[in-house]
């Protein structure tokens, strides 16, 4: 991380299905991190030198062939993969569902908060396979994608506990927790059973890989679900099973948790905001800070 520098590019062009963005704002992500530093490099190799950043928010400048959803001027978020190089002035985005128009009650650095952390939390959602009614335990719950996660778990009519810090209670209460489970000061597990008793029926861990997820797979009943984005084994103990994925783009789902943001059904929790110029400084805080939500480079 400390080798992070900027530098003077030239402007992309785009090319066939794709739209430059002028950038107004982009949010960071632990993708950033792991892409930055190597720590994936076997499942997600990336040519270094590059430019990070996978949340866009901006205006439309140019419009390659056969892109026809968008028209220069127009302002658009998009979760653009890995990597995009999302910390730049200008970036290229595919005309594609994983792009949206900005509705105009959203500021850009409200736009750039949303796709990946929203996208993930419905995908990961919708590997849990529970009906309304259901108990939830979301693990890592105040981050980018957790604080989607309890307000998507609550709309959907589940129980939802999260996990935090004791500062945290007030925060996730307001997004939808029923219950939040200081997991500096209790064992999550034992907690989970003890608000739910037999366990709940499935876990949706943001926070822990591979072995690590077995303490927290302990909270499910038995024969639930573990659902996480990092990965690890395929079952738990007392027949608990595993799913695994990641951010999706399902024609329709971003405009859809846009418009759900844009008449406050949805809330986008930003952190904090760094100018462009600082960018360099928001990677590193991002690293070391407890973060609520998101953190916005704004441009």
């Amino acid at each position: 991380m400390e080798e992070l520098d900027s530098a003077d590019l030239p402007a992309p062009v785009p090319g066939p299905g794709q739209l430059l963005v002028r950038l107004q704002a982009a949010a960071l992500n632990p993708v950033d991190q792991v892409l930055i530093t190597g720590a994936m490099r076997e499942a997600l190799p990336v040519r270094h030198p590059f430019v990070p950043g996978v949340d866009v928010s901006g205006v439309v400048e140019a419009v390659g062939a056969g892109a026809t959803r968008f028209r220069v001027g127009d302002p658009v978020i998009a979760w653009n993969g890995v990597p995009s190089g999302a910390l730049a002035e200008y970036v290229l985005i595919n005309d594609a569902p994983s792009a949206s128009r900005r509705p105009a009650e959203l500021t850009p650095a409200q736009g750039a908060a949303l796709p990946t952390g929203a996208l993930t939390a419905a995908a990961l959602l919708d590997l849990t396979n529970v009906a309304e009614g259901a108990s939830v335990l979301v693990v890592g719950a105040t981050g980018g994608v957790g604080s989607y996660a309890v307000q998507l778990a609550k709309r959907a009519g589940l129980t939802v506990l999260a996990t935090g810090r004791s500062g945290d209670r007030d925060f996730l209460a307001r997004l939808g927790a029923d219950h939040v489970l200081d997991y500096r000061s209790v064992n999550v597990a034992e907690e989970a059973h003890r608000l739910v008793p037999g366990g709940v029926d499935a876990v949706l861990d943001l926070a822990n890989a591979g072995p690590g997820l077995a303490a927290t797979a302990a909270a499910a009943k038995d024969g639930g679900q573990l659902v996480s984005s990092l990965g690890g084994p395929p079952a738990f103990e007392r027949g608990v099973t595993a799913a695994y994925g990641g951010t999706t783009t399902p024609e329709g789902r971003l405009d859809a948790l846009a418009a759900q943001a844009a008449k406050g059904e949805l809330r986008i929790e930003i952190d904090s905001e760094y100018p462009f110029d600082q960018a360099r400084q928001a990677l590193l805080d991002f690293t070391a800070k407890h973060v609520r939500g998101k953190i916005a480079v704004v441009f």
